[in-house]
């Protein structure tokens, strides 16, 4: 198994035209690809809604994109994942994004050996020259690919391999991996990374001219499986949590920051209003067998349009006419009490005239 600094997020899918056939550097024949032009993920301001559990009910309003998911070296439909589809969804509270993806599969998972349990990756555009086929697509090697001979073609990746992450729990971000300045997640192996290609990729802060202490993971996340029966939480020794092949769906959520502290271009940097180009792999170890690297499926064969949406007018409208409404029923209230008082003094008034006069005699 590769170390974590070379973990194998391999991407080694095809971009295609509108109608020309392409090829990877992998493949055994000639194929053709072609994208959903359709396919787009919003993801919506919608604040104080989620909370990073790995649940999913919490996003059961929010719209997202359902995908086929497609072999990522040959996407032909005899070898699509045959276990379900993937929903996508996200959303973003003015400082964070978030996001939740749900794939159907049968339950397995074998505690320490992430190649034998489901791992998921985000993969983003960074350099406006970096394609979605070949990570990046610098042609640059191994031992020629730098900061400076591959510039512009740099790739954001979030890999999470669950293998020994305890479900419902937070990994990612940690005080002990930041603190050493990379990208890494010695607890549950939620990784940040770039790439410029499959064979030039790294954790965050290191390179190979030299590591930089300024780098971090940004990212958090949680999974879960809908065949638990425990909703209080689990812990390690609970391990495997569920019995193995049960039917249900994985969830796997995730957030970050919409800006991050990043000077060394391996993070993408979200803008409201604006859009993201992204991608998600979905490794599976079908019929039990340990998964590799390139063995994975994607949701797309080209970069998935992510549009980050300002808050909403509707909802702008919704909190003014919800102050309105407020002004209104504060005002007829005082309406009535106003009312009732001229009533009451009108009553206390005509009484006292009422009182025969009765002069003092001398």
């Amino acid at each position: 198994m590769l170390r974590v600094r070379l973990l194998p997020v391999a991407f080694l899918v095809l971009v295609s035209t509108l109608f020309a056939p392409v090829k990877s550097h992998e493949e055994a024949g000639e194929w053709s690809c072609q994208s959903d032009w359709e396919a787009r993920v919003p993801a919506e301001f919608r604040p104080g809604l989620i909370t990073l559990d790995g649940h999913a009910d919490d996003w059961k309003d929010v719209d997202g994109f359902e995908f086929s998911l497609l072999s990522a070296l040959d996407p032909r439909a005899e070898h699509h994942y045959n276990g379900g589809k993937m929903t996508v969804k996200a959303l973003h509270d003015g400082k964070d994004m978030f996001f939740m993806l749900q794939v159907d599969g049968d339950y397995v998972y074998t505690k320490g050996n992430d190649n034998k349990c489901p791992s998921v990756a985000l993969m983003f555009q960074v350099g406006e020259s970096a394609s979605y086929h070949n990570m990046g697509g610098c042609k640059e090697s191994p031992g020629t690919c730098t900061n400076k001979s591959c510039r512009g073609y740099e790739v954001d990746i979030m890999h999470f391999s669950i293998g020994n992450a305890v479900p419902g729990r937070l990994y990612g971000g940690n005080t002990i991996d930041n603190r050493e300045g990379n990208g890494g997640d010695r607890f549950g192996h939620l990784v940040d990374l770039y790439a410029w290609n499959p064979h030039c990729r790294n954790l965050d802060g290191i390179s190979p001219a030299g590591n930089d202490s300024s780098a971090q993971n940004d990212w958090k996340g949680a999974w879960w499986h809908n065949s638990f029966t425990t909703h209080s939480g689990f812990v390690e020794e609970d391990s495997p949590y569920a019995s193995s092949n049960r039917k249900g769906t994985y969830y796997f959520e995730f957030s970050r920051s919409l800006r991050t502290m990043d000077r060394l271009q391996q993070d993408v940097q979200f803008s409201i209003g604006q859009s993201s180009k992204f991608s998600v792999a979905f490794w599976y170890p079908v019929d039990g067998n340990p998964w590799h690297g390139s063995g994975h499926y994607t949701v797309s064969c080209d970069w998935v349009p992510l549009d980050i949406s300002p808050g909403s007018s509707s909802l702008s409208r919704s909190t003014s006419g919800n102050s309105w409404e407020a002004a209104s029923a504060f005002a007829l209230l005082l309406s009535v009490v106003s009312f009732c008082l001229s009533v009451f003094v009108g009553y206390r008034v005509s009484k006292s005239k009422a009182i025969p006069f009765t002069p003092i005699e001398s």
